[in-house]
């Protein structure tokens, strides 16, 4: 593997390490998924050292990637000095727990993803608790069977508290420069974003994506509204300085703002047409979901895969509890479900 200069207009998902600007390296790591194939994890040079922020998923195929990455850059994983994490999700946060129990890597994570990673690690605690909450709540606990037997997906050696909660916004000072740690809820209860003022870019882990929606509130510890969350802190990006945009999935971007313009556009419409569906005649979260279409290709629920279904459920309950607060539609409750009106 050689080092190259990154390329935003060629496939973000090519195994590589790719020179951002001097001294800034992505790394894409594979995913054992379909849906989403790599996550970027970024390597800073500091001092005799390097720190990066995320780590990727605890798999074989990710580390392997990652040893020859860091080979190409003339480190070795004990090199990594500090680990940063945007987020408590696998794909960010698990690789690097793994790897600071040979190596001794410092983990540092928002604190308020404190619950979450302690109850994922909660050995009584049945896979899909919350997601399956959600579910009955949108009146679609059905869909989860499928999703029931892949329980090796909740595995809980990979679950460990880090080294540091970060209480956000503080400054988090490297051996050769300091970044900012700012609270960007929503996502997760306890996403950060990661200001690098020198280079005027922002690492944006999975709170501001070139390509994709950022799905709200999946995590272990549901957060009461967490696409108002979401909402709040893309406002509070969009009022900082703009940036280049180092995001989790998808290529580098010049402009944290105008992608956050458009992710805000989105929510609107979202809203409008959750709205009318209700005014149509739609009641709960699932019925709602089946009424609009989902992903760039406008698929209909029952075209989605049974996970991907899931969260559309998960989502569009989100934007009706969010409809709901703004006064836009009421609320009852009835047998565990919830019911939307006008």
């Amino acid at each position: 593997m050689r080092i190259e200069s990154d390329d935003p207009s060629g496939d973000w998902t090519a195994e590589g390490v790719y020179e951002v600007s001097p001294g800034l390296f992505r790394i894409p790591l594979p995913l054992p998924m379909d849906g989403l194939k790599a996550v970027n994890v970024y390597a800073l040079r500091d001092g005799d050292g390097l720190v990066m922020i995320d780590s990727g998923w605890a798999v074989d195929e990710a580390r392997v990637v990652l040893e020859k990455a860091l080979a190409a850059l003339g480190h070795g994983i004990g090199d990594v000095h500090r680990f940063l994490i945007t987020h408590m999700h696998r794909d960010h946060y698990t690789l690097a727990v793994q790897l600071r129990r040979e190596f001794g890597n410092r983990i540092s994570l928002g604190a308020a993803e404190q619950p979450s990673v302690r109850l994922s690690a909660d050995p009584d605690r049945a896979p899909w608790t919350s997601l399956l909450a959600q579910l009955r709540y949108g009146g679609a606990d059905h869909l989860l069977r499928d999703l029931m037997p892949n329980s090796d997906r909740h595995d809980i050696s990979v679950w460990e508290d880090p080294d540091d909660w970060l209480t956000a916004p503080v400054d988090v000072a490297l051996r050769e420069r300091t970044l900012q740690a700012v609270a960007t809820p929503g996502h997760t209860r306890g996403h950060l974003v990661f200001i690098d003022t020198a280079r005027d870019a922002m690492f944006a882990g999975d709170h501001v994506l070139p390509h994709i929606t950022p799905s709200v509130g999946f995590e272990a510890k549901l957060a009461h509204s967490p696409l108002g969350d979401y909402l709040q802190s893309l406002r509070l990006v969009r009022g900082m300085p703009d940036r280049q945009m180092l995001p989790a999935h998808g290529p580098v971007s010049p402009s944290v703002h105008a992608r956050v313009d458009q992710l805000l556009a989105h929510h609107a419409e979202r809203l409008d047409e959750m709205a009318a569906a209700v005014a149509a005649g739609a009641s709960t979260g699932y019925e709602t979901a089946g009424r609009i279409t989902w992903t760039r290709r406008g698929r209909q629920l029952a075209e989605l895969d049974p996970f991907n279904q899931c969260m559309a459920v998960a989502e569009t309950s989100a934007h009706l509890d969010l409809l709901t607060e703004q006064g836009r539609l009421t609320r009852t409750e009835q047998d565990g479900i919830r019911h939307y009106q006008p």
